[in-house]
């Protein structure tokens, strides 16, 4: 699998000459590495002006950044809903793949920069129009999984707990399908516990790598009309992964929660076919939005 880029598309708080606002579109490497800085990696940004806003501006960008890297990437996220149709177009157009997804971590961490530092310091800056977007949107309610992927009465599923620290070496761990992020996004003492939910199961290749199709976003413990634990992708999309049955898992799922709030909105997921084994059939570290 080839690199996956983030990109925005949208308006700046910068004023042109004609009292309008300049766009902007920011494209960036998804970095997987847990011990990467986040400043390294593929960037590239470009204003536009406002009266050029369309597809055939944004594929031409694509393809300056596309020769500029050396290399296509393999797909390209976004997390603006209303940009969906532009974004689409011109990707298709430039023969790539756009993905709708929650999981820009790169370029979330990027924009608040440049909101912060760079913006108010341009010609034309209004601090009136400087509010940078939120990537949350309303989720649906969760479903069940596919049949093909769902799970029978022998699967198991356990909530677990990793210091910081030990997420130092995950890009050494036997992982088939799945994801990481550099933890510079957060400001974590080593000692910090992050909380994870692993499901063992007879189906763990084919569900990680029915996984490893979507966007992953986060978990999320959901009391009503029923407690489960749901896993969010794409933009709003949200999956059942346990039925919590009984007072033990619905005190295990708060505790979770409680964890996962003091570590910022860091967890994971991990899938594997039994307990005893070494190889994740999936691991992804994952952060919900807060």
């Amino acid at each position: 699998m080839g690199k996956v880029w983030e990109l925005d598309f949208y308006s700046r708080p910068i004023l042109d000459e004609n009292n309008k606002k300049q766009w902007e579109v920011l494209i960036c490497e998804t970095q997987t590495d847990t011990t990467e800085s986040l400043d390294k990696g593929f960037r590239y940004a470009q204003f536009c002006p406002p009266n050029t806003v369309n597809s055939i501006w944004l594929r031409e960008a694509l393809e300056i950044a596309i020769e500029k890297a050396g290399e296509n990437p393999s797909k390209i996220r976004f997390f603006r809903r209303q940009m969906n149709n532009m974004i689409v177009k011109a990707c298709e157009d430039a023969g790539l793949v756009a993905s709708p997804s929650r999981r820009t971590y790169t370029l979330n961490h990027w924009l608040n920069q440049r909101f912060q530092d760079f913006y108010p310091s341009q010609e034309g800056y209004d601090e009136k129009a400087a509010t940078n977007a939120s990537v949350a949107y309303p989720t649906l309610n969760a479903i069940a999984l596919p049949d093909a992927v769902r799970g029978d009465k022998s699967d198991k599923w356990a909530f677990v707990s990793l210091e910081a620290s030990a997420f130092e070496d995950m890009k050494e761990w036997d992982i088939r399908f799945g994801e990481g992020f550099p933890l510079e996004l957060v400001d974590l003492s080593p000692d910090t516990k992050i909380p994870g939910f692993i499901i063992f199961s007879q189906r763990a290749l084919p569900l990680a790598g029915w996984m490893s199709g979507l966007e992953l976003v986060c978990l999320k413990v959901q009391e009503k009309p029923r407690p489960i634990l749901s896993l969010e992708t794409g933009l709003s999309d949200s999956w059942i992964l346990a039925n919590l049955t009984d007072k033990s898992s619905v005190a295990e799922a708060q505790g979770f929660e409680d964890t996962k709030n003091k570590a910022k909105g860091v967890h994971f997921l991990a899938i594997q076919s039994r307990p005893d084994v070494e190889t994740f059939s999936g691991f992804w570290l994952l952060k919900e939005d807060q």
